[in-house]
């Protein structure tokens, strides 16, 4: 008879969104709208800049939109929103994950060429209003991406706080490897402690 290791620690369980909401639920609807204005404006502003034939690496670039660019930037913006446009069509999940690493993705790039203004090392052609964007993107897409995924105060019926708190009761039998919740062996209030098919035994 094959016997179970016993459960020692207590793994993160991995989420499945589409198990416990349908696609039209709240949360999916502000990650994908989250990922796809972003992503949309991106892919807008970086066509206006390849439109406009400034160089690759130019370092004064040119302004489209109120923000300065060259060829580099416009099709890096372009790869940036085609993907968060991508998860705006997926949703859930990999919407909600795509808005948290961009976001801190923009704010990397803010603080980086914040300190590359100026500078031969400006391959973006940033300046001050770029540096700002992207903080203000980043947090953006950070707030819509951690939206209902973090909080003290998350309602029970959300999907992230259940995968957090599993319920023996309402397990599935054979999920104790996901979940690390272990199987309930001591009997219920009120219940026998009889094996099953004792019953009429003689």
């Amino acid at each position: 008879m094959a016997t179970h290791a016993p459960v020692h620690a207590r793994p993160r369980r991995r989420i499945s969104f589409d198990e416990h909401l349908p696609v039209d639920h709240k949360l999916n609807t502000v990650y994908r709208i989250g990922a796809g204005l972003i992503g949309a404006f991106l892919v807008v502003f970086g066509i206006l800049g390849l439109i406009n034939h400034i160089g690759f690496f130019s370092l004064s670039g040119d302004r489209v939109a109120g923000l300065n660019t060259n060829g580099t930037l416009s099709v890096l913006s372009i790869a940036v929103g085609a993907v968060l446009l991508a998860g705006m069509v997926v949703g859930g999940n990999v919407a909600s994950t795509l808005n948290m690493v961009f976001g801190v993705l923009f704010l990397l790039n803010g603080f980086l060429f914040l300190g590359l203004l100026d500078t031969n090392y400006n391959f973006l052609a940033f300046r001050i209003p770029n540096v700002f964007f992207s903080f203000v993107v980043g947090l953006l897409l950070m707030t819509f991406g951690m939206y209902g995924r973090v909080g003290s105060s998350l309602p029970h019926d959300n999907p992230y706080w259940r995968a957090r708190h599993p319920d023996p009761r309402t397990e599935p039998p054979g999920r104790e490897h996901e979940t690390g919740t272990p199987p309930m062996t001591m009997p219920l209030p009120g219940k026998g402690t009889e094996e099953p098919g004792s019953r009429g035994a003689g």
